[in-house]
């Protein structure tokens, strides 16, 4: 697949993404929405009576104002409307490329999943079971991860150091930088509509509590996973870092793009995990891709859509709400790495999600390596950059995600 135009028409009026910006003359974080090439400083444009008021520091509005889904959908309409009619003044427009973009939500809460049948299945032997455990097709699986360690784009990302195992598994450890550093392909969405704690989020609700939807790379070093694995689960592994886009494309932009899950779910899943909605509208249509850079050539290395996952991201939310654990505006969860089971013209795997799976299913991603690190991971210096986007009826682009980019360094 080639990767569409999105630097050319990613932030339409119909997607209108949430971020938070600064820029050199105004150094103060505050709340904006990307059109076109511009962003329009809300801080600015609530300021001429065009919203409530509130304070321009970073997040405070996300926070307050847009915690209810009824909020969220008045903001908007009236964003629309005034762009559409010229109301917008010139003084609350700042073109994309004079701002630095900040994470565009203070998280309180990270957890990332481990959802995509395609994943598990070429995943398959070292890390995980032979074959998938029985569990896993019962409820989503997730893990609680960094909030810390979650970075804007663009951002550099330094080789980690860790205990691996020296020579397979169960051999002599040993500490030092990752040989195997891999990525993985998902997306993120954060939370709007708070849970109070001891309560439970019915899935019927699950739409009405999603703020909105970013492009995620869970960075991860494998080798350092395997060993941490064993027998617990990954920490450092994947605590490093985890990059994302810095634009949230909210819910009521996605909602056109509902289409049925690509799987059916078997065994069915639990009541409370059954979506109760239309069959055809429990899961999104998001195209995605991943390419890397390395030594200044661009080249793709796989594709993938969000309608893969088995659990599909409201039944992430449902799940991990279930417990009563409470969930807080701002919390972040991970889709999981996503994954298909798609092959190119010449018959091979086009649709591996991260390098892990390219190693256990004998498939060639990356170009020849400098023999520094294992062969078929990331070298110091590499990028790696995550689209996604929605198409419309004839396969033209209706809205972008921006890119979610991270660059390696070498070991500190």
């Amino acid at each position: 697949m080639v990767s569409p135009a999105l630097d050319e028409l990613p932030y339409t009026l119909q997607n209108l993404p949430y971020g938070v910006i600064s820029t050199s003359s105004e150094t103060k974080p505050r709340c904006a929405v990307a059109i076109g090439q511009h962003a329009v400083d809300l801080a600015k444009y609530s300021k001429n009576g065009n919203l409530f008021d509130f304070e321009s520091g970073h997040n405070f509005m996300f926070q307050q104002m847009f915690s209810g889904a009824r909020s969220l959908r008045a903001v908007r309409e009236k964003i629309q409307d005034d762009l559409e009619n010229g109301k917008v003044p010139a003084s609350c427009l700042v073109e994309l490329k004079d701002v630095t973009n900040h994470l565009p939500m203070k998280m309180t809460g990270f957890s990332d999943f481990y959802t995509s049948l395609e994943h598990c299945q070429n995943c398959s032997g070292e890390m995980t079971s032979a074959s998938i455990v029985s569990n896993w097709f019962a409820a989503p699986s997730v893990y609680n991860s960094r909030v810390s360690s979650v970075l804007p784009t663009p951002h550099d990302i330094a080789r980690p150091k860790n205990v691996s195992f020296s020579a397979g598994i169960d051999s002599q450890p040993k500490y030092g930088p990752s040989r195997k550093l891999d990525f993985e392909l998902e997306m993120g969405f954060f939370v709007s509509q708070p849970v109070p704690y001891g309560e439970t989020m019915p899935i019927r609700d699950a739409r009405e509590h999603i703020f909105g939807f970013v492009m995620l790379n869970d960075w991860s070093a494998r080798d350092h996973q395997l060993f941490e694995m064993r027998p617990l689960g990954p920490f450092h592994s994947k605590g490093f870092g985890t990059s994302i886009s810095n634009w949230v494309v909210p819910m009521e932009a996605l909602e056109p793009y509902s289409c049925p899950p690509n799987t059916k779910q078997d065994p069915p899943p639990f009541e409370h995990l059954s979506w109760p909605g239309a069959k055809d509208d429990g899961a999104l249509d998001i195209k995605l891709l991943i390419k890397l850079v390395r030594d200044g050539k661009e080249s793709v290395l796989g594709t993938s859509n969000l309608k893969y996952l088995y659990w599909t991201p409201y039944q992430q939310l449902t799940h991990h709400a279930a417990s009563g654990c409470g969930m807080q505006t701002g919390d972040l969860i991970g889709t999981g790495t996503i994954s298909g089971s798609g092959k190119n013209e010449k018959g091979e795997k086009a649709e591996l999600g991260c390098l892990y799976e390219a190693e256990r299913t004998k498939t060639k991603v990356l170009p020849e390596s400098s023999g520094k690190y294992e062969d078929g991971y990331l070298e110091d210096r590499d990028e790696i950059i995550l689209e996604g986007w929605c198409e419309d009826g004839k396969g033209g682009v209706a809205l972008g995600f921006g890119e979610c980019r991270g660059r390696i360094l070498p070991p500190r």
